[in-house]
């Protein structure tokens, strides 16, 4: 018989209906749509468009990625011994305080699968990584977005948008697609402002091509607080994108909890593998931090010359910004590069329907981007 409080209960929409329907907000997300990889009429074209690493990858990770074929009948190791070792070292980290997924973007569902029930919220930037609000609204939590005035993450509309019912604060630290940071004492000064029970996630997908001296990658603040996780990724510096490993640095209690509901096998022995060989390339790393930080300024300057609005970036792209005068528009401008085969992100779904995102590429690449674009704003 059911309990006579189930008779007074509302009716399930979902029980009624003719079909199987998702829990409610599931329809309401717009879907991650990634860079593109394509331009019509161009059989190769340049993809400047996803902030991969232009470099590649170590050749000792992909020697690794090749040799685990020989395994490939076997299940991988669940705990990533071997890679949470190595992490551990290079970073100077308890390992037990680490957890791997496939990818970063794992790490974060599982981090808003773990603290969001329907009715919390979290808060990030208006330009912030849309992972972050489509892994809450999965958990029927609300997102909040704070200001970045200037393309800068507010520390005190950050802390304006915290109630009793905000869980995580999501900091991408640079930022995608803005390329800006917090400094160190706007961090420290964001996570003195945050209750004890709120837990701050401080997302370092770019952070080893920030040069600024002011630039904290969060780490020692992780270290030393039971609120705090930091996230990183083997898919930018290291160039992995394609074998989605990523890692979080949390406080134990923190890790036990999301290894709990983490799956068995979420990562690969090749992604494994390959990661722990690339971790040891420091010459690769080496290789990849000075590209950037020499072309980098160049395209800014490059950019800028043209008239075009270009944000300061700590990452390993730049974001430009157009006029909003017909034929020198960002979406016009998207497609004149595309038709030269030059391929970059166009970021109207982030909010920024007047700029472009372009990664920074080889001499060649950079320097046709910086030509065309100069004949746009001739034509």
């Amino acid at each position: 018989m059911p309990d006579s409080t189930d008779l007074l209960a509302p009716a399930d929409p979902r029980a009624q209906a003719p079909k199987p329907l998702p829990k409610p907000g599931i329809l309401d997300i717009h879907a991650y749509v990634p860079g593109k990889s394509k331009a019509e009429g161009v059989e190769t074209p340049i993809k400047l468009s996803s902030n991969e690493n232009i470099l590649g990858s170590s050749p000792a990770a992909r020697a690794a990625f090749v040799a685990a074929v020989d395994s490939l009948h076997l299940y991988p190791d669940s705990r990533a011994s071997e890679l949470r070792a190595a992490v551990a070292a290079h970073f100077d980290l308890e390992p037990d305080r680490l957890v791997f997924g496939d990818g970063t973007d794992e790490v974060l569902h599982l981090l808003n699968q773990v603290f969001l029930e329907p009715g919390d919220n979290i808060v990030m930037g208006q330009y912030g990584f849309s992972a972050y609000s489509i892994g809450a609204r999965a958990c029927q939590a609300q997102v909040r977005q704070a200001a970045e005035p200037g393309y800068h993450l507010s520390v005190e509309a950050m802390l304006a948008a915290v109630d009793a019912r905000t869980r995580l604060v999501f900091v991408t630290q640079p930022g995608n697609p803005t390329g800006t940071f917090l400094t160190r004492d706007e961090l420290r000064a964001l996570h003195a402002g945050l209750p004890a029970s709120v837990v701050l996630v401080l997302d370092g997908a770019y952070a080893e091509f920030a040069t600024d001296p002011r630039f904290d990658d969060g780490l020692e603040l992780a270290r030393a607080q039971d609120n705090v996780v930091v996230t990183r990724t083997f898919s930018k510096l290291h160039g992995l994108a394609a074998l989605r490993i990523g890692w979080a640095y949390c406080p134990a209690p923190i890790a036990d909890a999301v290894d709990r509901i983490r799956a068995p096998f979420n990562t690969s022995i090749a992604a494994q593998q390959a990661a722990v060989a690339a971790l040891a390339d420091v010459d690769f790393q080496a290789r990849s931090r000075e590209h950037v930080a020499y072309w980098r300024p160049w395209l800014t300057q490059q950019f800028g010359g043209l008239g075009l609005e270009v944000v300061a970036s700590q990452a390993n792209f730049v974001l430009v910004g157009f006029p909003t005068t017909p034929g020198r528009t960002a979406a016009e401008a998207e497609a004149w590069l595309a038709r030269r085969g030059l391929i970059v992100r166009g970021v109207g779904n982030y909010g920024l329907p007047d700029h472009l995102r372009i990664t920074i590429g080889l001499e060649e690449h950079n320097r046709a981007v910086a030509d065309a674009l100069a004949e746009f704003m001739k034509a």
